[in-house]
């Protein structure tokens, strides 16, 4: 048996609130709106096969045995849902990820702004 491992551990998905394993929020954020109809098949497919995390390693042959697609609707179908942050996709393995976006750290501001000196020293590691 292929042991799945999350692609993006930090995005792995939890039943939301509703009583549905499709978030709400696909529709009402309108992210559904950026999906093809051949990704939004793809998508409600990998939903529907998905483990509790997302995860499912279905080859391309049944998928598109499933959906009716070709080679080429299938990758341009996965490719559409990777782009819009619904999807991981490592061969063979795809996670469902979380409608959660990835909170990026912002840098702190500095206390007062460094003069081009302070900077060129920085880089040159140290005072000449």
């Amino acid at each position: 048996m292929v042991q799945k491992i999350p692609i993006v551990p930090d995005r792995v998905r939890r039943v939301p609130r509703q009583f549905s394993w499709v978030d709400h929020r696909l529709v009402r954020e309108g992210r559904i709106d950026n999906c093809s109809h051949p990704a939004a098949a793809l998508y409600l497919f990998l939903v529907t096969v998905g483990d509790a995390r997302g995860m499912s390693y279905y080859a391309d042959a049944s998928i598109m045995g499933r959906l009716s697609m070709d080679p080429s609707s299938l990758k341009q179908a996965r490719g559409n849902l990777v782009h819009v942050g619904l999807i991981a996709w490592k061969k063979p393995l795809y996670q469902v990820l979380s409608l959660d976006e990835e909170k990026v750290a912002e840098p702190e501001p500095l206390a007062q702004p460094l003069s081009l000196k302070q900077i060129l020293e920085k880089t040159l590691g140290g005072a000449p």
